[in-house]
């Protein structure tokens, strides 16, 4: 119970001070908080060192698979990718100077409708130490504060990291307080988070499956969560065969620890046996394993057997699941039955096959002959993410600058008084 208590007030402490930093953001203009994201670029890059021996500290001190530390891990050309997208971020339009709508009433009263920041965000994420600098530029940029808390294997460098981006901060002469980090990796403080209705405004989950289902079964706070980035590609019998075996090798062996990486293969049964097992000896030699269903394993003897439960399952790793389809509908109905919702794409020349795929998948990044792997911020013109949303309400796929504001509404009258 101490402890709870403790994290509490731990987290009560930093989020009324995430509150005034909000509204001092909220009053900053956008040439001074893009100034304070160019110099958060400019401190990282002088930090280098101290982040990146952070960083080996706490890679010595993890366990996991080859593709966790591979999540975990910042090298100096990562390190300058995550500089540069803070700058990317610095160089995009300001989302709140908009107008997204106005119209004047017949009683003459002038209505807009104008973007607004969101207020506070509480951002919680495992292993990846460029989500906690993607998600400050794109609040910074936004005029929103946020309290990030990481996973415990990465606290060394997610501390190195803040030092760094408040150094950033405080040079543009905004409160240092815009972006601050857990103190503990006490699970009684996400906990915190997720209860602190009236201190945290939104709360964003990035992770695995059982962080996003604790966070939407705890939370008292509004959510914007991802599912699972169980992504799927389908190579359509009319698609090119050179074009499938690049855009699949990428898909999945690009990065293989991220949302967007493929997770499932699905392919026609007409070009299955011609197509299949060039397609298993490219991933095989960049070091995949695979689990098949019957048909796939007729065509490729020798590939291992689907268990139940496997096409519901995000690998994260260097494993695939295969299975043979009989067309487009058959295609839909196993994404249907086994997908997030997150990304899935179609490799296929025939155009109207295509554009009945990406009007009938019900996901929130849908792709013709590209990986699934462009389901990304950068990749979208966004300069970073915070994270990939499935959900429904507000924002769906990356989760930019703009898709972090909400909207108010501003009215001008000449003495109007309602009968």
């Amino acid at each position: 119970m101490h402890i709870e208590t403790d994290a509490t007030r731990q987290l009560q402490t930093q989020a009324r001070a995430a509150r005034a930093a909000a509204r001092a953001l909220a009053l900053a203009l956008a040439p001074q908080r893009d100034a304070a994201l160019r110099a958060m670029a400019r401190a990282l890059r002088a930090a280098a060192p101290e982040v990146l021996a952070a960083n080996a500290a706490d890679l010595a001190a993890a366990t996991g698979s080859t593709a966790f530390r591979d999540r975990l891990a910042l090298s100096e050309a990562r390190l300058e990718a995550i500089a540069a997208g803070a700058e990317a971020v610095a160089a995009l339009p300001d989302p709140l100077a908009r107008q997204l709508d106005h119209w004047t009433r017949p009683n003459g009263l002038a209505i807009a409708r104008i973007p607004a920041p969101i207020g506070v965000i509480g951002m919680i994420y495992e292993s990846r130490p460029n989500v906690g600098v993607d998600a400050a530029a794109i609040c910074v940029k936004s005029a929103n504060a946020v309290i990030l808390r990481g996973g415990s294997d990465s606290a060394r460098t997610a501390a190195a990291l803040q030092t760094a981006l408040a150094a950033g901060l405080a040079q543009a002469g905004l409160p240092e307080a815009s972006v601050q980090v857990a103190p503990t990796t006490d699970r009684a403080y996400v906990a915190a988070m997720l209860g602190a209705a009236g201190l945290i405004d939104l709360i964003i989950p990035r992770g695995g499956k059982s962080l996003v289902e604790r966070v939407q079964r705890e939370a008292r706070i509004p959510t914007l969560a991802h599912a699972e980035g169980l992504c799927h590609t389908y190579i359509h019998a009319s698609a090119d065969p050179e074009m499938a075996r690049a855009v699949l090798a990428n898909a999945k062996m690009r990065r293989t620890g991220i949302c967007s990486a493929t997770e499932t293969l699905l392919i026609d049964r007409a070009i299955a046996p011609a197509l299949l097992p060039a397609l298993i000896a490219d991933l095989a030699a960049l070091g995949c394993d695979f689990r098949a269903d019957a048909a796939a394993r007729a065509i490729v003897p020798g590939l291992p057997a689907a268990a139940e439960g496997d096409f519901d399952t995000e690998w994260l790793d260097a494993i695939l699941s295969v299975a043979v389809v009989e067309g487009l509908d058959a295609a839909l109905d196993h994404i249907a039955r086994h997908g997030s919702g997150h990304t899935d794409a179609i490799i296929a020349a025939d155009a109207a096959v295509a554009r009945s795929f990406l009007a009938r998948i019900d996901s929130a990044v849908a792709l013709w002959n590209a990986s699934t792997q462009f389901c990304d911020g950068a990749e979208f013109g966004f300069g970073a993410e915070i994270g990939i949303a499935t959900g429904r309400l507000h924002a769906r796929g990356p989760v930019g600058p703009e898709q972090l504001t909400t909207y108010r509404y501003v009215v001008e009258g000449a003495g109007q008084v309602r009968p």
